[in-house]
């Protein structure tokens, strides 16, 4: 039976205003007019005989049909021009750019020094990493992944969890000579080095059995991080005592650079997240580094 499909070229064009959610930068990417998006938007519209877009001025919104269909469209345009490439002998799927946003505190501690590895596996992808903290629009900024801590739900998004954490305190191996640092009640002897959010340490003395006017004369005004990374390499220069988040501190204390001199780890409900538009699963590169860094971080998914 012969398949009903479609025009190929309306198709292109409304998963491309779809995913830009605009007629104009659809052109742009198509090299085609904007009135020829528009035409062929309408075209398939009336090919499926309802509305894929609802156009209110300059705004351009998808239907509940139209959010149903670009994904799936998306993932069958990705693996048809990827068997094209194959077919043609010149699948350039590995071969490219993969643009990351990640956290400053994971790029510097965690992604920078494993990145040989990565690229011994896969040479011909480059990593185009921008370090900041915000969730960008991925169709409308180019990114294709980013890395984030939180709860791992983000609309629109899928999320695959890389690692789960946890707090504990850390420092120098230099730093108990200076004063014992043997007990809980030792950290009123130390400067305590203060990471986001602000309730941190009070969390990890109550459940290390502090009583609150315990943790209140441990707890002083000390020096203030707003990344993780930072306050990391401040316990390691001697500065004090860091409530330091082990996944990102592991290097540094197999290195001898850190110390754990507590056993006692706070879970913490954020975790650190891959997070990218579902449509992009599937696409070569972002699958390689997907599977390297879930492959590498599978010990610290155990619960």
């Amino acid at each position: 039976m012969a398949r009903r499909l479609p025009p190929l070229n309306a198709l292109r064009a409304f998963e491309a205003a779809a995913r830009h959610h605009s007629f104009t930068r659809a052109a742009d990417e198509l090299h085609v007019t904007q009135a020829a998006i528009s035409h062929q938007v309408r075209q398939l519209e009336e090919w499926l005989g309802l509305k894929l877009f609802e156009r209110q001025g300059h705004t351009l919104t998808r239907t509940a049909a139209g959010k149903a269909y670009a994904p799936e469209l998306s993932r069958l345009l990705d693996a048809l021009a990827s068997a094209t490439e194959r077919v043609a002998g010149n699948d350039h799927s590995m071969v490219g750019p993969l643009r990351i946003t990640a956290l400053p505190s994971f790029v510097a501690r965690w992604l920078v020094p494993r990145l040989a590895g990565f690229r011994a596996l896969h040479p011909g992808i480059d990593l185009h990493i921008t370090s900041e903290v915000a969730v960008h629009d991925f169709a409308r900024d180019g990114f294709d992944l980013a890395i984030r801590l939180g709860l791992g739900r983000w609309p629109g998004l899928q999320a695959d969890l890389v690692s789960r954490e946890r707090l504990s305190p850390v420092c120098s191996p230099a730093l108990p000579a200076q004063a014992p640092l043997a007990t809980v009640a030792d950290l009123q002897a130390h400067t305590l080095l203060h990471d986001q959010p602000g309730d941190l340490w009070p969390r990890w003395l109550a459940l290390a059995g502090a009583t609150r006017s315990e943790a209140e004369a441990i707890v002083r005004a000390g020096p203030g991080f707003s990344d993780s990374a930072l306050v990391l390499q401040a316990a390691a220069e001697g500065h004090g005592v860091a409530l330091g988040r082990m996944f990102l501190a592991s290097a540094d204390i197999t290195a001898g650079r850190l110390i754990k001199p507590f056993a006692l780890d706070l879970p913490n409900d954020y975790s650190y997240w891959l997070a990218y538009p579902p449509a992009a699963a599937g696409q070569p590169r972002l699958a390689a580094f997907r599977d390297w860094v879930l492959a590498e971080t599978s010990d610290w998914r155990i619960t």
